[in-house]
């Protein structure tokens, strides 16, 4: 029997790493992943995958890879995006624009390809920043995206991407669809080196504080924020559920459990058995006052939505981090990773000496895409 090809993009990351870890275990599932960072980056590789990795085998920014990839796929999954958290997206909005390649490229390929499915992984951050002004907010309905004011930079480029998406759909005819992820955490992720987001930050300085005696942390904003966050297997079910399904519009995929930042602290505290003194850094990044998903459409459409409770899943953050912290020797450094980082500017990946590679990436240098001539043997 003929396998199904399944294509991941953005392999190598968070939610990738577990979407592959899935789609390899389901029976007459070829998986065909791929990720700009090399190998030894990959939060999860799996052996028993086709994988594509680094600037030259894996960069979907350039189309000749995408159509590489895409080549005999029956699914793709579209994954790939520079991003982060907060600290992140608000400092390297070029960056996160610069997305739009990776999707326009893939979306491309896929059609070109013949591909039956496609699946976008769009954010809540495409949600007019007006209606959400405040903590104590009404939970985000998808049409609340409209009229358009999302988070800049990040934020426009995932609806403009989720336009094109539905506008291949009715023109060409491949079966696109689109989630809005809602603040996704879990083992597996990045926990440190100022792209980590909320959970697996606060989860990092509690952990730290513990090792270093020093019983403060530093929170970003007042605390008063509201967020919804999803655990990664919830996240993981619900991309599979939807690409199944017959919804062609974006749809919410998070936790509608909303909660504070300062009570996100308070779980993470009481799993790690401390109390801890809170510093509030008023002038770093913190987003929107509050944001909470409006799970309306997917229970009527699917007749489920993610579940798995916000302790439950920290409390298993909190061990893996844990393990990672204390594997990784950083306990001598503890007092240092008490607080987050950012910083404005981050080179393009590869960008010109990221990678031993990147000497040979002319096209990047001069930002023009490469490989739109015949799609090679």
């Amino acid at each position: 029997m003929t396998s199904r090809v399944v294509v991941v993009s953005g392999a190598g990351g968070f939610i990738g790493g577990h979407l592959v870890d899935r789609l390899r275990r389901m029976p007459g599932v070829k998986v065909r992943a791929a990720d700009i960072k090399p190998s030894d980056d990959w939060y999860q590789v799996f052996p028993d995958v086709e994988n594509h990795a680094g600037p030259l085998d894996g960069d979907v920014r350039d189309f000749g890879v995408c159509r590489r990839l895409c080549r005999g796929a029956a699914d793709v999954y579209q994954l790939s995006a520079d991003m982060g958290g907060m600290g992140f997206i608000e400092n390297n909005k070029a960056l996160c624009m610069l997305s739009v390649l990776t999707n326009t490229h893939m979306l491309l390929a896929a059609q070109e390809a013949g591909a039956g499915r496609f699946f976008f992984s769009s954010s809540a951050c495409v949600y007019n920043a007006d209606k959400q002004k405040d903590p104590n907010l009404t939970a985000l309905a998808e049409a609340d995206a409209y009229p358009a004011l999302p988070e800049d930079g990040y934020g426009w480029e995932k609806l403009f991407s989720e336009r094109m998406c539905r506008h291949f759909r009715e023109d060409f005819g491949i079966q696109t669809r689109v989630a809005r992820f809602h603040n996704v955490y879990g083992p597996h992720g990045t926990w440190c080196g100022g792209r980590e987001k909320a959970p697996a930050a606060v989860c990092r300085k509690v952990i730290a504080a513990k090792a270093s005696g020093d019983h403060s942390i530093e929170i970003w904003g007042d605390g008063t924020q509201t967020r919804s966050f999803m655990y990664i297997d919830d996240c993981v079910e619900g991309i599979l559920k939807i690409m199944d399904s017959g919804i062609l519009e974006p749809i919410n995929l998070g936790s509608s459990e909303m909660v504070t930042i300062n009570q996100l602290v308070d779980i993470a505290e009481s799993i790690a058995g401390v109390k801890l003194e809170r510093r509030y850094k008023l002038d770093a990044p913190r987003g929107v006052a509050g944001r909470n998903s409006d799970n309306t459409k997917i229970k009527g459409y699917l007749g489920w939505e993610p579940s798995i409770s916000l302790r439950d899943g920290i409390r298993k953050t909190y061990e893996w981090i844990d393990g990672q912290f204390h594997r990784g020797g950083h306990q001598s450094d503890a007092r240092g990773m008490t607080s987050s980082t950012f910083s404005h500017g981050s080179k393009p990946i590869p960008g010109d000496g990221f990678m031993a590679e990147s000497r040979h990436m002319d096209t990047w240098k001069q930002a023009i895409p490469a490989g739109y001539g015949p799609p090679s043997a």
